[in-house]
C-alpha cells in the first residue's frame, strides 16, 4: 500500500488544519491506521490511531481533546483534524498502515508503511 498525505502547512496557534492521508495499491480496511510526528532532534511520536473498522480511536495525550482521527475506508483516506493548533503541534506528520491483526498499538516499529509526511508548522 503507498500513502500519501497532505494538508500541512503554516498556522497561527489556535487555528486548525486537516490532515489528509490517501491510500493506493491495496485497501486500508485491513489496516490500523496512525498518525505520528517528528520534530527537528525528535524521535517520531504516535499521535492518533484508528481501528480497521473505525469503531476504536487512541490518542495521545498532547492530541486528546484536541486531534480526532477519522478514516473513510470507501474513500480510502484517514484524515486528522487538529484544532487549538500550538507551537508544540509542530513536527513533520506521517500517516503510517499496521497490517498485523491486533488492537492499534502506538509503537512506530508496529506501522510496516508509511507516507512522505507533510509539515506542519505553528506560529506563536
Amino acid at each position: 500500500v503507498q500513502l500519501v498525505e497532505s494538508g500541512g502547512g503554516l498556522v497561527q496557534a489556535g487555528g486548525s488544519l486537516r490532515l489528509s492521508c490517501v491510500a493506493s495499491g491495496r485497501s486500508i480496511n485491513v489496516y490500523n491506521m496512525g498518525w505520528f510526528r517528528q520534530s527537528p532532534g525528535k524521535e517520531r511520536e504516535f499521535v492518533a490511531g484508528t481501528s480497521r473498522g473505525g469503531t476504536s480511536t487512541y490518542y495521545t495525550d498532547s492530541a486528546k481533546g484536541r486531534f480526532t482521527i477519522s478514516r473513510d475506508n470507501a474513500k480510502n483516506t484517514v484524515f486528522l483534524q487538529m484544532n487549538s493548533l500550538k507551537p508544540e503541534d509542530t513536527a513533520v506528520y506521517y500517516c503510517a498502515a499496521d497490517p498485523q491483526w491486533r488492537g492499534v498499538v502506538p509503537e512506530v516499529s508496529a506501522y510496516a508503511y508509511w507516507g512522505q509526511g507533510t509539515q506542519v508548522t505553528v506560529s506563536s
